[in-house]
């Protein structure tokens, strides 16, 4: 950590300054500038003393302003190496944690006014304030890590990145209904008002005219007695598992139990899309050479070129090894960025159009939450989700 400090100090100045970044291909050519607004919560105003701008602490650095940092770094390189061919990108990052110059602020002075693109690693009151400012001015906005649609509606400006919890489920059954029709499903889930949320969301996906497309039955567990499962398993038939919970103790407990009776019942175990940062699940002893599964809208085996440039530029740079936030920031900045240059009037109806791949394939879908009842979408969504496989701690794309 202390050789990452100097480095990181240095960006959090050049932030509180107000950072501005260029990309572009060519001086010699003149091309339209677009705009790019960059937001992520990096507390400037906690870090720094805003009487007299000394870094508070010390050879330390906070955590709570880590993710906010990483995501900004990421960007920072990726509007570094951005080859322009359609326009350049005039860059501007800011704290979505500013107390000097909160989003309601920068609003209100109309700051943001000029802004051709929103891209934000941002969720809580800031989420909302910088949805409803891009409907109002007609601005895309990424809304590049916050699996939620925060109860947004009738918002086509919104484009959600970071696919969320019901997307999750819709692509595991998706996924079970292709591949496991005829094996024994069971839904396995706990007390609890979001676990309650889970079930009802299968519902909705397995009756969607009112009759089951698959026939899984649901399986309550309280306080962690799994024992219940087992006589409803057939060691005859393969059976499918699907952990409708993303509490880290229940999903550790269920992924042991499935293990520890792996060798007499053929089982695939599901889970949800936050236990790929469950230590339970990703370094547990226990669950050796036992797969589990899981959903993510992001998958990136850090092999190709991107990857490799960027733990080198990172490495020269910050002095240390870049986080998944960090290849996520340069992802969203490179790719939409570029796509705003390519189609600076009708950003929103080329969404999909990614000549340019980076890590990732996205598929945006506009979400109708009634239905087709409107014409106007409440956001669009990415809806292109992958299935990995995490075996003795090892990540591998399975589908």
């Amino acid at each position: 950590m202390k050789l990452r400090i100097r480095p990181i100090i240095v960006l959090c100045f050049l932030l509180s300054a107000g950072l501005c970044a260029n990309a572009q291909s060519d001086t010699s050519k003149i091309m339209k500038m677009y705009r790019v607004g960059i937001f992520a919560p990096l507390y400037l105003d906690s870090v720094f003393s805003t009487t007299t701008g000394a870094y508070r602490y010390g050879k330390n650095f906070p955590k709570f302003a880590l993710q906010g940092l990483e995501f900004v770094q990421g960007a920072q390189i990726a509007l570094d190496s951005l080859p322009m061919l359609y326009g350049n990108i005039d860059a501007y990052i800011y704290d979505s944690k500013s107390l000097s110059a909160p989003v309601p602020t920068l609003i209100q002075n109309k700051i943001l006014d000029s802004i051709d693109l929103i891209i934000g690693s941002v969720k809580d009151q800031e989420y909302y304030q910088l949805a409803a400012f891009a409907k109002e001015k007609n601005i895309p906005f990424i809304s590049a890590t916050y699996p939620n649609d925060g109860g947004i509606t009738a918002n086509p400006f919104l484009i959600i990145a970071n696919s969320t919890l019901k997307a999750h489920c819709e692509a595991i059954y998706s996924n079970i209904l292709q591949n496991n029709a005829t094996d024994k499903i069971f839904l396995v889930t706990k007390p609890g008002s979001q676990e309650n949320t889970l079930v009802q969301t299968f519902k909705d996906i397995n009756e969607p005219d009112g009759s089951p497309l698959l026939r899984y039955e649901v399986v309550n567990v309280d306080d962690g007695n799994f024992a219940v499962l087992k006589s409803k398993l057939d060691s005859n038939r393969n059976s499918v598992i699907i952990g409708g919970s993303l509490n880290e103790s229940f999903a550790g407990g269920l992924a042991a139990f499935c293990q520890s009776i792996s060798k007499s019942y053929r089982i695939k175990l599901m889970g949800m899309p936050n236990w790929e940062s469950f230590k339970a699940i990703t370094n547990n002893k226990k669950l050796k050479d036992f797969p589990v599964y899981y959903t993510t809208p992001y998958y990136n085996n850090k092999w190709d070129a991107f990857s490799k440039r960027i733990k080198e530029i990172y490495l020269q740079k910050y002095r240390g090894v870049p986080s998944d936030l960090a290849y996520k920031g340069f992802e969203t900045v490179f790719l939409f960025s570029k796509l705003l240059a390519r189609q600076p009037n009708d950003f929103m109806s080329h969404l999909n159009e990614h000549p340019y791949r980076v890590f990732t394939d996205y598929k945006f879908k506009p979400i109708f939450l009634n239905g087709l009842q409107s014409e106007t979408p409440d956001y669009f969504e990415n809806k292109n989700l992958y299935i990995v496989k995490i075996l003795n701690g090892n990540f591998s794309k399975a589908w």
